[in-house]
């Protein structure tokens, strides 16, 4: 009695674990986004210190890169809400969605949902650090 208990638990407890797919939630479709920056260039130069950020474009797509520490994170500024044309903003704590008269919140550590009821999340990039002052951003 006691092992199908214990099995049923097991069952139950990774049938009830979800993969939120590296954020996407196909909210926002797949595109390929592959490309570089130079954290020596002007227009980088927030990222040099922990919590800086910035936005540039790759791949046409609006990206915020964000320093955390000795790495650092990306994430597409389109609003993951349906019929949302409006990029999202940063705060410095978290990506903020201002579409139709609603404020959508997402948390800037993993791009979860911060606000009641949503149910996407901002798509994050992969960021890899070349060499320390060149970057590659992409999603594959």
């Amino acid at each position: 009695m006691m092992k199908n208990l214990l099995f049923l638990f097991v069952i139950l407890f990774f049938t009830s674990c979800t993969s939120n797919n590296g954020g996407n939630n196909d909210c926002i479709p797949f595109l390929s986004v592959n490309g570089t920056v130079n954290l020596d260039l002007p227009e980088f130069i927030n990222l040099q210190v922990i919590g800086g950020h910035t936005s540039t474009v790759i791949s046409n797509r609006n990206i915020l890169i964000i320093r955390r520490s000795s790495n650092f994170q990306a994430f597409d500024l389109q609003c993951p809400e349906q019929n949302c044309s409006t990029p999202m903003s940063f705060d410095g704590l978290k990506l903020i969605c201002r579409c139709n008269n609603n404020q959508h919140e997402y948390n800037s550590l993993n791009g979860s949902p911060l606000t009641s009821g949503t149910t996407c999340f901002a798509k994050e990039y992969r960021v890899e650090n070349l060499n320390g002052s060149i970057l590659r951003i992409t999603n594959f």
